[in-house]
């Protein structure tokens, strides 16, 4: 028999797998000389009829799953490297068994807007990756002319603003500058995305209008009571800036188009009626919509401020419901992190939250606070808690969490499955197993997010990235080679 050395592989096995959707006993051969998958078998084969020397483990009884493909983090480097980095954005993706990331356009300075910006990006984040990372590019006013050249340097898709994105270098977007990014990005394939909020239009007498809306479009209320905070984001800032977007559908009615992290359920209705209309619209949302209910959210904790905000229960349940549907019914296709960290002064936090800071003078302030919820590598354990309660299975999360994100950003037939000729990408999954989130647990640079103190169902045990072990709940990460990960910056060639 021939030894390892001439046929470099690594096998994994378990009587239980995901293998395109299916839940499945499989034994998985990974090439080390090319990190692909070169074949898959529907039973767990012993090490025997492997040559001497190979890797080989039977994970049995935890679970192989693709490696999840996080579509939507913030890991801000360079420029804001202090909020997060590509060193430990990355490590804290491959702890939860995500293996690809796809990071955002904006809070990095500079921004993902021109193609001299993006190759900063690239610079910093050389030799620094522990998992695969793709990039987004930025919609801003004034740069489509830079738009077609950032796909063809391999950006994975495009983000806008129709509302002020809290950071002084990605300014909202207007129709005409939308209209202008539709048109240059028409017959590329990419995806045009968008921040879907917009404050509607205000009658005549402003006045009257804060006086007499349902609920009051500026509330009145204390400064760090949650419910003030949440009012002053109703559904109708959604809804209306998703009929902004579909009324422009037409510019380029060949150009897919997406909504990030969907939060409002008023919004379905308008999205489902477009599909019905032939208009390419899909939309996202995330761990912390689908888990935390704004009636437990207590005043002054801030560690639970984005935008748009996270809503009520009855809100978080229509979202389920929405995202359980045939997949040709429903508008929710994929389910991501949105992980936008920052440095915890900046989230105003009171002393009583944990990894709190000194009290100041916007101490516990909903509107003062940066808004965003750290969770990168704790997905998959979230949803899993949640969907204990909601009947989901693990071919279902596998679906929204990898086949169809890795979809999403046109990684189809890289990443997302299990499957010959894929990355051997996997995440060995104890379902049975659980945690509590606390520093050790959250390795995203700032300790500060509001699953602290929680429990969670699910423990990603050993993560795998081209067939080599990257991270081990038992051993930790493989220090031995470093960061393994790769710039997916191959131009695309799919659209969703």
């Amino acid at each position: 028999m021939p030894s390892a050395v001439d046929h470099p592989i690594s096998v994994v096995a378990s009587e239980r797998a995901v293998i395109a959707g299916r839940l499945t006993a499989a034994t998985v051969v990974i090439s080390l000389t090319t990190g692909k998958i070169t074949s898959i078998f529907d039973c767990v084969l012993p090490p025997s009829d492997f040559p001497e020397g190979t890797p080989y483990i039977d994970h049995s009884p935890h679970v192989l799953l693709p490696g999840l493909v996080d579509a939507h983090v913030h890991l801000n480097e360079p420029g804001r490297t202090e909020w997060e980095g590509f060193e430990t954005g990355t490590k804290a993706a491959a702890f939860g068994g995500v293996t690809t990331v796809v990071d955002m356009p904006l809070n990095a300075i500079p921004p993902t807007t021109t193609v001299s910006n993006f190759k900063e990006k690239i610079n910093a984040a050389q030799g620094k990756c522990w998992v695969d990372v793709g990039f987004y590019g930025g919609v801003i006013p004034g740069n489509h002319t830079e738009l077609t050249a950032l796909v063809k340097e391999g950006v994975r898709g495009f983000k806008g603003f129709l509302i002020d994105s809290g950071v002084d270098e990605f300014p909202a977007v207007s129709s005409d500058d939308i209209t202008l990014a539709m048109k240059e990005l028409a017959d590329e394939p990419t995806t045009l995305m968008f921040h879907a909020e917009m404050i509607p239009p205000i009658s005549d007498s402003v006045g009257d209008a804060v006086q007499h809306s349902e609920p009051p479009l500026f509330p009145h209320g204390a400064l760090t009571s949650y419910n003030t905070f949440l009012l002053s984001r109703p559904p109708a800032f959604e809804t209306y800036a998703i009929a902004e977007i579909l009324a422009l559908a037409s510019v380029a009615p060949d150009l897919p188009l997406h909504i990030v992290h969907l939060s409002a359920i008023e919004a379905i209705p308008l999205l489902r009626q477009a599909r019905a209309r032939g208009v390419k619209i899909t939309a996202e949302t995330c761990f912390h919509y689908l888990s935390i209910a704004s009636e437990k959210i207590n005043d002054g904790d801030t560690r639970h401020k984005c935008c748009p905000p996270i809503r009520t229960q009855s809100n978080q349940d229509g979202l389920w419901e929405e995202l359980q549907k045939d997949d040709k019914e429903t508008v929710i296709q994929t389910v991501v992190s949105d992980h936008s960290p920052c440095t915890p002064d900046l989230k105003c936090l009171p002393p009583t939250v944990p990894r709190g800071t000194e009290a100041g003078p916007n101490t516990g302030d909903f509107f003062n606070a940066w808004g965003g919820v750290s969770s990168v590598g704790l997905g998959l354990s979230i949803l899993w808690t949640e969907g204990q309660h909601r009947g989901i299975t693990i071919e279902d999360v596998v679906k929204w969490c990898c086949a169809n994100t890795a979809k999403q950003v046109g990684l189809e037939h890289q990443k997302g499955d299990l499957a010959v000729g894929f990355d051997g990408d996997i995440a060995v999954f104890d379902d049975q197993g659980s945690f509590m989130v606390e520093p050790s647990t959250m390795l995203f640079r700032n300790k500060c997010s509001p699953y602290e103190g929680r429990e969670l169902k699910g423990v990603v045990r050993e993560t795998y990235l081209r067939g080599q072990r990257i991270f081990s709940r038992a051993d930790g990460f493989t220090k031995k080679s470093g960061p393994q990960g790769q710039l997916l910056l191959e131009p695309r060639t799919t659209r969703t």
